[in-house]
């Protein structure tokens, strides 16, 4: 029985939560002396080989123009599952997993659980750990068909290196047109993205117009992190709504999100409350974000910030 990792890649490498991913993979195998760990990769990448080095001990590369389609994906990692006798399947709880983890799960006939956070509990029977209502709360479940496919949220699992290497091949597996057209792909390039970020830094009406935008990057930039803004930012065309993070945008989890000018709102909190540390910074001290914040700063922002900024450049050097 083996574990099937399906490990997204990009014009600069793998995915943050890819890594994470193969790590679970691995530490899963260890766990119930499963194995072999068989990462799948979407297109031929160069350093293939080093998933290796988290946990892989077999990769196969899928057709990249194929896995455009989340159908096609889909079919293509169902089928491997099959050849390969996969006990588990672990894929990212990110755009592409979600898309695609439902309809693996489905050909399947295999139990699914989406927002894993940690590790399942093998002891008696198989439980996995899953956030629910937008990360406000924990459930356990248990799976009862003989194939699992876990969907893991970034950012909850620790990447680890184990030395190992992992032979390369072509998955060898052809699927038929896909019910999906692609007509282009446009993609943010040069920004980190919210959802691989360790810090978001992130601004709301507060800021008062694109034209101070410069002041989050800035913190953004010395500190290595992600701009993030609210969802009236996005709605009044200051930022582009890639940014928006929110009950009705993007969901995050990373160790430290900073907010700006942003009052809290429940939407607002239900995409960023799975976030590790919150400060919020905002001139009214009833503010809603202060109640979910770890730390808040009442102040005007753009008094707070430019100490913000000086301090951390200073760290930074």
């Amino acid at each position: 029985m083996s574990i099937i990792v399906f490990a997204e890649t990009t014009e600069t490498g793998y995915k943050k939560s890819s890594l994470e991913a193969v790590t679970v993979a691995r530490e899963i195998a260890n766990r119930t002396q499963a194995g072999p760990v068989v990462a799948v990769v979407n297109g031929q990448a160069s350093d293939a080989a080093s998933l290796g080095n988290y946990g892989a001990d077999e990769v196969l590369v899928l057709p990249g123009s194929a896995t455009h389609s989340p159908d096609a994906a889909a079919a293509m990692l169902a089928e491997l599952a099959r050849n390969k006798n996969a006990a588990t399947v672990i894929i990212s709880n990110n755009y592409t997993g979600k898309s695609i983890a439902p309809a693996v799960a489905t050909t399947l006939n295999a139990s699914l659980a989406t927002n894993v956070i940690d590790y399942p509990d093998t002891s008696a029977g198989y439980k996995v750990k899953r956030g629910v209502f937008s990360g406000k709360a924990f459930a356990w479940v248990e799976l009862k068909q003989p194939v699992k496919v876990l969907a893991i949220t970034p950012n909850s699992f620790e990447i680890r290196e184990s030395g190992g290497s992992a032979t390369v091949a072509d998955a060898g597996v052809q699927v038929a047109g896909s019910r999906l057209q692609i007509q282009s792909v446009n993609k943010v390039t040069g920004k980190i993205p919210l959802t691989e970020a360790e810090i978001v830094v992130s601004g709301g009406r507060g800021m008062k117009g694109p034209e101070n935008w410069g002041m989050i990057e800035d913190l953004a930039k010395a500190l290595g992190a992600a701009t993030a803004c609210s969802k009236p930012v996005s709605d009044m065309g200051w930022r582009s709504h890639s940014e928006h993070v929110g009950q009705t945008g993007i969901t995050i989890k990373p160790n430290l999100y900073i907010a700006i000018g942003i009052s809290g709102a429940i939407q607002h909190l239900a995409g960023v409350s799975s976030s590790k540390v919150i400060v919020a910074i905002n001139k009214d001290p009833e503010a809603p974000f202060f109640k979910a914040a770890d730390y808040g700063i009442v102040g005007d922002a753009f008094e707070v910030l430019p100490k913000l900024i000086a301090a951390a450049t200073a760290t930074s050097h």
